[in-house]
């Protein structure tokens, strides 16, 4: 397979937000909201910080050991397991919901930043060792936003009635179906059959969807050496227990997390995640429901369950898994098990991350350096040749089809359907009777105003008119416009929110995977479009 590429400015791509692309720029605001930049001397200024805390080295490693066990594993994977007993060994981590089948193609291009960054950096600081770690958020119970995929434009769902953590939840006969579904559409591709065989492996009916994860993205990124870590786990869990009775008892994250959210909203910046009183959720079965404080009792939202503070601590101390931190106390759980250098988000998760600054400092847990995941625009042939019959850039078509049309129709006779030399004109006119009508009586001027703006406005409906019969002269561009739109910017959003890995793998094979390690950036921050040739 070849491909060419090419990097627009995120900015440029008009899909991400304010808070994100002034990260990318480093602008000022943000500045307080960070420890350290995205950059080379940033990564060593983070290293220094994460060697002053105390890490769990040997714990993770012990556990990591347990979760590959009775797994085929590569040299590789076993090596960054043992590697990460040196205090010199540092992780580059990014972590995603157990989406199934992994859900959007962004899912594969933040493992992929993680590793191609973590390689590079072995290159750059030799007297390091960093490790690309995929840290499962498993404990997620948003079911809708994780049972479907988009298959060639087609959403399939497993549609299950389970509750609580989805990555608990077991795999049925729907999910076997689903595969089925997925093999009449990729099996006649060239490598259809070789990625519908590792999903069928690693999506077995019985297990639970995180086990079915850990087993795919292991197979899909075991000779890169990459460590998939399963946080669900009762002793790692263990070492956030002071936190989370701090949680429970004085709830200092919901303060922290108000002023950094009130400082955000200051710089006029939208902010991402609200904390809760209590920002813990209890783990149980087919339950992860809120914990709440009423009056001298804790209560689990939505349930029977009750604790008098006495036995809370005594269930935390007793069955710490039983715990579930959320978006505000997550990364402060992923940063005190791993040792962690870099993190790498999306764009929502970078935002978010900004929020929680203060709440690291509190804990005194070393803050990551924050890196924009990877985005890319797969280009395949034949939109290429649609592409060039609309007379656009593929870098046009981040724009929406209304203004590629409009530009379209400009191009060609503007003078048919724009209106400004005759509408300055007019305005002119009226200025002229408006004067000479306030000699005669000042009151006559605003009738005459109120005519002239009556005039414009008809004049202007009558413009959008003549706009929209010119367009209609290029139906076949147009045609040709929302087909290419709708293809690589399905819903109006980014390819990478929407496709799957599935179908590309099916076409492109294990080739596609190691093309976009190649082609994925480390610290640059650039949008890649990549055209098949």
């Amino acid at each position: 397979m070849n491909f060419t590429s090419t990097r627009i400015p995120y900015r440029q791509t008009g899909a991400f937000s304010r808070i994100v692309v002034d990260y990318i720029d480093q602008a000022e605001a943000l500045k307080p909201f960070y420890a350290d930049a995205p950059s080379l001397p940033g990564i060593q200024k983070a290293i220094k910080a994460r060697q002053q805390f105390p890490n769990h080295r040997e714990l993770l490693v012990q556990e990591l050991k347990k979760q590959y066990e009775g797994i085929a594993v590569h040299a590789k994977v076993t090596d960054h397991i043992n590697a990460l007993l040196s205090p010199d060994t540092f992780t580059i981590t990014t972590a995603h919901q157990n989406n199934i089948f992994t859900g959007p193609l962004y899912f594969i291009y933040k493992i992929i930043h993680a590793i191609k960054l973590a390689d590079t950096l072995n290159t750059s600081l030799p007297d390091y060792r960093f490790v690309p770690v995929y840290y499962i958020g498993s404990e997620d119970a948003d079911l809708d936003e994780l049972n479907h995929i988009r298959l060639n434009g087609e959403k399939l769902t497993w549609s299950t009635k389970q509750k609580g953590a989805v990555g608990r939840m077991k795999l049925d006969k729907q999910v076997t179906a689903l595969i089925d579904h997925m093999e009449g559409q990729l099996g006649i591709l060239p490598f259809g059959k070789e990625i519908i065989n590792l999903i069928r492996e690693s999506y077995q009916e019985g297990s639970t969807l995180q086990e079915a994860t850990f087993r795919f993205v292991h197979a899909l990124f075991n000779e890169f050496g990459l460590l998939v870590l399963l946080p669900d786990n009762a002793a790692l869990k263990r070492t956030m227990i002071p936190v989370f009775r701090e949680e429970l008892l004085e709830q200092p994250a919901a303060a922290i997390i108000e002023k950094s959210a009130a400082a955000l909203n200051e710089a006029d910046y939208k902010v991402q995640a609200s904390a809760r009183e209590i920002n813990l959720f209890y783990l149980k079965e087919d339950i992860r429901n809120r914990i709440e404080k009423k009056g001298e009792q804790y209560q689990v939202v939505d349930t029977n369950l009750r604790f008098s503070q006495e036995e809370m601590l005594t269930e935390l101390d007793t069955h710490p898994d039983r715990f579930s931190p959320n978006v505000i106390l997550r990364g402060l759980y992923e940063e005190t098990i791993l040792p962690n250098i870099a993190f790498i988000g999306g764009g929502g998760e970078t935002a978010y991350w900004l929020q929680l600054k203060g709440l690291f400092e509190y804990y005194k847990v070393p803050f990551p350096v924050l890196v924009l995941r990877n985005s890319f625009l797969l280009l395949e042939k034949k939109w290429q040749e649609t592409i060039l019959k609309t007379g656009f850039t593929i870098e046009d078509f981040f724009q929406s089809g209304d203004v590629l049309l409009n530009r379209l129709v400009m191009s060609g006779s503007p003078e048919k359907v724009v209106l400004n030399g005759s509408l300055t004109a007019i305005e002119k006119l009226y200025e002229s009777v408006k004067s000479q009508a306030g000699a005669v009586d000042q009151t006559l001027e605003q009738h005459v105003e109120a005519l002239k703006t009556k005039t414009i406005f008809r004049l202007k409906e009558l413009e959008k008119k003549m706009l929209r019969a010119e367009k209609r002269k290029y139906s076949d561009q147009q045609r040709q416009i929302a087909s290419v739109r709708t293809a690589l910017f399905p819903g109006n959003g980014l390819q990478e929110r929407s496709e799957n890995i599935s179908y590309f793998y099916a076409k492109w094979g294990r080739d596609f995977l190691r093309k976009l390690y190649e082609e994925s950036l480390t610290l640059e921050q650039e949008f890649v479009i990549l055209q098949e040739h």
